[in-house]
């Protein structure tokens, strides 16, 4: 089971965040048919919105997550609810690239460079928050820290990671948001720059041991207190009366080309690959 761990310093200046999201990464891959490259960009992101997303306290809260590089897995959009269950959507799951001199896949160069992350925040009221910045490098980890700093001018240090077995399953997922909360003292920065330094691949810490060893490998030093911990998971609200409502709400041109086919209408959602079929008669109201 995926979970979240949230965790502060005992001196009040130091929180994390930290996701394992292995099965929900894999349910995303099996969904979409995803390549390994592709596998890794979706999954890095999906753990960025889900931690951030459970951050939202208001329960009818959302988040929003679009990623467009210019690369050729095309757009990633991830949707996440205020509890950080997810679901998303990559324009081009087939796109494939060999992997770096490394070893490893080359997320960035799949998703590009050239181009914005933007987040929007959905409250439920009133105009939502949206907020936006220029890709760093297209691996996702950084492009989110840039936009703790610029958007919400928080100093964050985000990793985030996906590893990927022989056969394209997903053996491990997940990071952390670790994050300086105002009136922080001189030096603990540097503390924290050493541990994320000591940690490491979190593919490695998760596979092995889970949310807990990867709360305390960063947080090593400031006593971390455990504040909350949360199951996750792949979650795709779409049903019937959504997507009926959304037929119903196209221009009266194209509807009424669809009443002059005289057809049903098949609709495929593109986050969990759910069809749905409408026959004629559910549009009755609709023409009257």
């Amino acid at each position: 089971m995926d979970e979240i761990i949230k965790a502060i310093s005992s001196d009040g200046f130091v929180s994390v965040a930290v996701i394992s999201s292995k099965d929900l990464t894999e349910r995303a891959r099996m969904i979409h048919g995803t390549t390994p490259v592709v596998t890794a960009a979706l999954g890095r992101t999906l753990a960025a919105a889900s931690l951030i997303g459970s951050a939202m306290k208001k329960p009818e809260a959302s988040l929003t997550v679009n990623i467009n590089g210019g690369g050729p897995a095309g757009t990633m959009i991830v949707v996440a609810d205020s509890d950080g269950n997810v679901r998303g959507y990559v324009q081009n799951p087939l796109a494939d690239l060999p992997k770096k001199a490394s070893g490893k896949l080359d997320v960035g160069a799949a998703v590009g460079k050239d181009g914005m992350l933007s987040v929007i925040k959905d409250f439920g009221e009133k105009e939502p928050y949206s907020g936006a910045v220029r890709l760093v490098s297209g691996e996702i980890a950084e492009d989110f820290a840039a936009y703790f700093a610029v958007s919400e001018q928080i100093p964050s240090a985000c990793a985030f990671g996906v590893l990927v077995d022989t056969d394209r399953s997903v053996l491990a997922a997940g990071g952390y948001i670790i994050q300086l909360l105002p009136g922080v003292p001189d030096g603990l920065a540097e503390l924290v720059e050493r541990n994320i330094n000591d940690v490491g691949a979190v593919t490695n810490i998760l596979s092995s041991g889970g949310t807990q060893p990867l709360v305390e490998l960063v947080m090593k030093g400031f006593s971390p207190r455990v504040l909350e911990r949360s199951c996750v998971e792949y979650r795709c609200s779409c049903n019937r009366e959504r997507f009926l409502a959304a037929v119903a709400s196209l221009d009266k041109g194209e509807l009424e080309d669809i009443r002059a086919k005289g057809e049903p209408v098949e609709t495929i959602c593109q986050f969990c690959n759910s069809t749905y079929t409408f026959e004629l008669e559910e549009f009755s109201l609709i023409w009257k």
